[in-house]
């Protein structure tokens, strides 16, 4: 039985997931500026799945080993910090240097190495959150990080207006064709990326281990073979819930890329009936997608905090099932509307889920799996993320002219359906009361 661990106050709790903030600032960055970059730069919109294969593929790789490693780091920062630090200096430099990408392969090729960047960081992350609070302030603690979520992917998304508001010129391009609004935008996301991990490690520290957790860090074995056992192990003894979760995960995912991917040049036809990413009109659709998409994260931040009560009287389950569904209703919706401001209107059912999707399956986690081994099941969590994506990346531009007619709203559409699918798989969902000993 683990030792009781310190209640901490609700300032506590905030300041522990601002890193979060600058974090989800670059995944932002990354959701609303990637894809027209990769236009810009001459991508064929059928391709843009194949472009955004360094997301799940590093996040494969990487997280899974990452929580195994930081299981059994024995540091004097801690065993869950040097990842956030290492991670944090590589995705600012990544940041940095992305804007100024020449050709198609440069971007891409950034983008790996942010997308590990930030893997490198983000299931540590998860894991410090699980190991620093007490289990009955877990749902407070992972709903708060979902807000930081909405409020950094509101600024990420929202950045490139306020510039313009604040007296930039929209249509000013550097020598590749890139907004300089952008580019901007990307250096304010590589100084929020470190600073706020950086605050957040200063100010809520890791607690330090026993003595005998220590030593029974100690005993276990080192080295890449290891830690590979550690996650195979792990994998054969999953928590039924955990294989629950995958099941929901699938659908969430699958859905959740197609709309990052398309919706840009859905709301540019539907709304802006243009399809030249190179164009006036494209570059406002970008700017007026980016202003909706602030709005749907500004209410993911505001709907994580609302949905703690919700969630600890009716439980993570029923809470995300309908802020999934919500979502799927509100994706379903947007293709079929040709006003830029009425696109504001899906986005409440978008924020809900992300919201949701960002705070509610960790809750439901948590109380899932044995706690000394919370980071290597927090990494294959992670799995349940990116083999999803990969199954997207692979499969779409199969079907994206055969079956959805080589029109992005229709791919937007076939996300919408795919919540409405994880929202019912859900409710079958069964979590255990009561953390399992291992």
């Amino acid at each position: 039985m683990s030792a009781a661990k310190p209640i901490l106050s609700p300032r506590q709790i905030v300041q522990m997931n601002v890193g979060f903030l600058g974090l989800q600032f670059s995944f932002g960055l990354q959701q609303g500026n990637m894809s027209p970059i990769y236009g810009i730069l001459g991508a064929d919109e059928s391709a843009l799945p194949l472009l955004y294969l360094a997301g799940p593929v590093t996040g494969l790789l990487v997280q899974p080993i990452v929580g195994a490693m930081s299981d059994r780091t024995l540091s004097p920062r801690g065993r869950r910090t040097p990842y956030f630090l290492i991670g944090a200096i590589l995705c600012s430099l990544s940041l940095f240097a992305m804007p100024y990408s020449s050709a198609l392969w440069m971007a891409a090729a950034l983008l790996w190495i942010l997308d590990a960047a930030n893997n490198i960081t983000m299931e540590p992350y998860r894991a410090y959150v699980s190991d620093r609070l007490d289990p009955s302030q877990h749902a407070q603690g992972f709903l708060t990080q979902s807000a930081f979520t909405g409020l950094a992917q509101t600024l990420s998304y929202l950045s490139p207006s306020i510039l313009v508001w604040l007296g930039m010129n929209r249509d000013a391009l550097d020598a590749n064709g890139i907004p300089v609004i952008t580019r901007v935008s990307f250096l304010i996301g590589a100084v929020l990326s470190f600073a706020t991990i950086w605050y957040s490690i200063r100010r809520v520290p890791e607690l330090p281990l026993s003595e005998a957790q220590r030593a029974e860090i100690a005993a276990l074995k080192t080295g890449l073979g290891a830690t590979l056992r550690e996650i195979w192990d792990a994998i054969r003894e999953m928590p039924t819930a955990m294989r629950q979760l995958a099941v929901m995960k699938l659908f969430q995912w699958y859905a959740m890329v197609c709309y990052w991917q398309y919706v840009i040049h859905a709301v540019a036809r539907s709304v802006f009936d243009t399809t030249d990413p190179n164009s006036a009109a494209f570059r406002e659709a970008s700017l007026a997608y980016g202003q909706a998409g602030a709005f749907y994260n500004l209410i993911a931040c505001v709907a994580a905090f609302a949905m703690v009560p919700f969630t600890r009287r009716l439980g993570a389950g029923k809470v995300h099932a309908f802020c999934l569904a919500a979502g799927g209703v509100g994706m379903l919706m947007l293709p079929g509307l040709h006003d830029r401001w009425m696109i504001f209107l899906p986005m409440i059912g978008v924020g809900l889920a992300w919201g949701s999707i960002m705070g509610n399956p960790y809750v439901m986690l948590a109380s899932s799996i044995p706690p000394q081994r919370t980071g290597v099941y927090m990494g294959i969590f992670n799995m349940m993320i990116v083999i999803p994506m990969l199954i997207q990346s692979a499969t779409l531009p199969f079907i994206y002219r055969s079956w959805l007619g080589g029109d992005p709203r229709q791919v937007v559409m076939l996300g919408g359906a795919l919540l409405l699918c994880a929202a019912v798989a859900t409710l079958f969902v069964r979590v255990p009361r009561e953390v399992p000993a291992r």
